[in-house]
């Protein structure tokens, strides 16, 4: 047996040998989830020089090695954080990141000014994937109705295994959130919800085909589906959704959708028609682009074009 210092200390090792963007948090983490306890608990068992037995030095040797090869540590502890709750995750769902918590912010403000104006909004967060972002609205505002549409069947399995994990800590959840298949670049799976959103979000596939991910946690272990954008420019998927989020949206509803850091002009564009207002780009606190935030137009003149019209 060794202490948990040294165990901590031998995977850091291991980690930063193979080129592992964060090798000291990693290791932590590893361990902690080896023990089933979360990182607080972790550093109280380390000051008491706590020993890791056989079958736990087993274990995390085992993990050890998959996150060297590069396998996302969220894989390997079946989580991810995401604002005030864990995301279940694994293969065959796009592992939620932490720039994606700025875009939830937006909508969680938009729909809390809304809850202190009287009315209890209706969110929709397209290309939904893990359901991060719908969950952290109907977790941290708990008079929001949400609706989660994801493409994936793979990731609708896991959005709602989370939402039936979150049930179990905020009851009623499962009340207020509808997690939907369907395909977010047409209106047929939310035709229901057409002229009745107060927010919509979105984190899109916006990666250009030319554009591969350098990080093999990306490249490697997420879908494509969640990468690529389609087009020359990766905006093809965006900009369909664009227009389905014109189509949910009542007048002056708010839009959120999360694009790359070279692309914060051109979604401008998208959404710089007569049926849109005030469209800026968000910066991540890297001070990248890394977000639309836009309103619907008070009054919206529908054309011929049909509800999919922006």
């Amino acid at each position: 047996m060794v202490t948990l210092g040294e165990a901590v200390a031998g995977v850091q090792k291991e980690l930063a040998a193979a080129g592992v963007p964060s090798p000291m948090a990693d290791a932590h983490l590893l361990v902690a989830h080896v023990l089933g306890v979360d990182r607080p608990g972790l550093a109280r068992r380390i000051v008491l020089r706590e020993q890791l037995d056989d079958a736990g030095l087993a274990s995390l040797a085992e993990l050890t090695a998959r996150r060297a090869a590069r396998e996302p540590l969220q894989h390997l502890t079946g989580t991810a954080p995401f604002r005030t709750i864990e995301i279940l995750v694994g293969p065959g769902v796009f592992v939620p990141r932490a720039e994606t918590e700025l875009s939830a912010g937006v909508a969680i403000e938009e729909a809390r000014r809304l809850v202190e104006a009287g009315r209890d909004p209706l969110v929709v967060d397209l290309c939904s994937g893990s359901g991060a972002i719908a969950f952290a609205v109907a977790v941290e505002v708990p008079t929001a109705r949400v609706v989660s549409l994801e493409l994936s069947t793979e990731a609708v399995g896991w959005a709602r295994r989370t939402l039936a994990a979150l049930e179990a800590e905020h009851e009623g959840l499962e009340g207020r959130v509808d997690v939907r298949a369907g395909d977010a670049t047409g209106v047929d799976a939310v035709v229901d919800l057409l002229g009745a959103a107060d927010v919509v979000t979105a984190n899109p596939p916006y990666i250009p085909p030319d554009a591969e991910p350098v990080e093999p946690e990306v490249r490697d272990h997420d879908p494509a589906l969640a990468l690529y954008g389609g087009g020359t420019d990766g905006l093809e998927v965006p900009r369909a959704v664009v227009a389905t989020a014109a189509a949910l949206l009542r007048p002056g509803g708010l839009f959120v959708m999360e694009h790359g850091e070279a692309q914060g002009a051109a979604t401008r564009a998208i959404a710089g028609g007569p049926g849109w207002e005030g469209a800026v780009t968000q910066v991540d606190l890297t001070g990248r682009d890394r977000a639309l935030v836009v309103r619907r137009a008070p009054t919206v003149a529908r054309s011929s074009g049909g509800p999919g019209t922006p």
